[in-house]
């Protein structure tokens, strides 16, 4: 295995008297050359100076490595099989010499100024483990789309929903070394588990500035397979909290059934509700029926208008 090595780096110091931390960001990439330039630009353009920054392809066939080559020393890469985006981001944490580690995906943008926002937080702030800013959905072409619904940490808000944005979220190394890196088994929502898993002993802090941009196309895993997305959501937060709620256990059998829908044909509106509520009933005995009452209450009140959009979509369709 060939590891090129990055160059150091040409910015500029802070005027601090203190030594500034190294920040590692790690980008895990497979046959995304259409967009990894613009993630690569956006991690050498920030006005921070001690970056640490690794590309951890897996074998692209596409033209990535001619990029990442185009970079000269200024990127530090290897391009070589591996097992997935949870197994590249791990390879690159634990070559990583900096304090505070990050990863950006190979189709995600920084924005100006996040990894100095982020680095100054916490070091104004000891008791943080982990900050986290705000992301914008953009389009394959750039263009934009909307706000990641971020919101202020909260422990139970976070069974509810991951309301943290990937990208625009920074640890200190520390606190990964004790819980555990990402855990490689899980291909949709292993930054949900590692928040999860950090939440349990650590102080999360929401900052409400733009961190990162978070590009939305057909490729993306959790757009193109939304039930395998859910089904791996709901074990693992049943893993996590012995439950999942009912909101997710639920939202699994609606993708179930969005798969298995034969769009030639539309539901009547006797055999829509048949499969939606057997489906909702049986997920919910497998994932749920160890959740809270009020988790019960807060599903029954949304299904109903759930269920209505998606009844208009089969019969649309």
């Amino acid at each position: 295995m060939t590891f090129h090595q990055q160059g150091p780096s040409s910015a500029t110091s802070f005027s601090d008297p203190q030594p500034l931390p190294t920040v590692t960001v790690v980008t895990p990439s497979y046959n995304q050359g259409r967009f990894i330039r613009e993630t690569i630009d956006s991690v050498l353009s920030q006005d921070y100076p001690a970056i640490e920054y690794m590309v951890i392809d897996g074998g692209s066939t596409d033209d990535t490595v001619s990029i990442l080559k185009s970079y000269g020393g200024r990127v530090s890469w290897i391009s070589e099989l591996d097992r997935g985006q949870s197994e590249a981001i791990n390879k690159g944490w634990k070559r990583a010499t900096g304090e505070i580690l990050a990863w950006l995906n190979s189709d995600d943008i920084y924005r100006p100024g996040a990894i100095s926002t982020a680095v100054a937080y916490l070091r104004s702030h000891p008791d943080v483990a982990l900050v986290y800013g705000d992301g914008f959905h953009i389009s394959e072409e750039g263009e934009a789309l909307g706000r990641f619904p971020s919101e202020p940490f909260s422990k139970d808000r976070l069974k509810e929903t991951c309301f943290i944005a990937q990208p625009a979220t920074f640890v200190r190394r520390s606190v990964i070394e004790e819980v555990g890196f990402v855990q490689e088994s899980l291909r949709y929502c292993m930054d949900y588990d590692l928040w999860i898993r950090i939440s349990k002993r650590y102080r999360l802090q929401y900052v409400p500035i733009p961190m990162a941009s978070i590009r939305l196309h057909k490729d993306c895993k959790t757009v193109k397979d939304r039930a395998a997305t859910y089904a791996e959501t709901v074990r693992m937060l049943k893993s996590n909290y012995g439950y999942a709620v009912p909101r997710w256990s639920c939202g699994y059998a609606y993708r179930l059934l969005d798969a298995r829908l034969d769009r030639s044909h539309i539901l009547s509106r006797a055999v829509f509700p048949a499969c939606l509520v057997g489906l909702c009933a049986w997920n919910l005995v497998r994932f749920s029926r160890k959740a809270p009452i009020g988790e019960f209450r807060k599903w029954a009140f949304g299904l109903r208008g759930r269920y209505g959009e998606r009844l208009n979509e089969v019969e649309g369709s």
